[in-house]
């Protein structure tokens, strides 16, 4: 998780207790010019109410060349 930024508490509820997620398969986020060439989306979320805190690709090398901005 070296993307991650330091989060120690929920910013909604106030918890302490922090879990890693990710969603794979059908879920995974592909770059608009290179279909079937995605990853895989990681989650910090609170494990108190669920809250997704960040979320963010796993290979963000994948989307190079795809800027929204020109």
């Amino acid at each position: 998780m070296k993307n991650s930024t330091k989060v120690i508490e929920c910013p909604k509820c106030g918890g302490k207790e922090l879990g890693k997620g990710k969603h794979t398969g059908p879920a995974v986020m592909y770059p608009d010019n290179k279909p079937g060439l995605g990853s895989v989306v990681e989650y910090i979320l609170c494990t108190d109410c669920g809250f997704i805190i960040e979320s963010y690709v796993k290979k963000p090398e994948k989307f190079k060349g795809t800027l929204y901005w020109k």
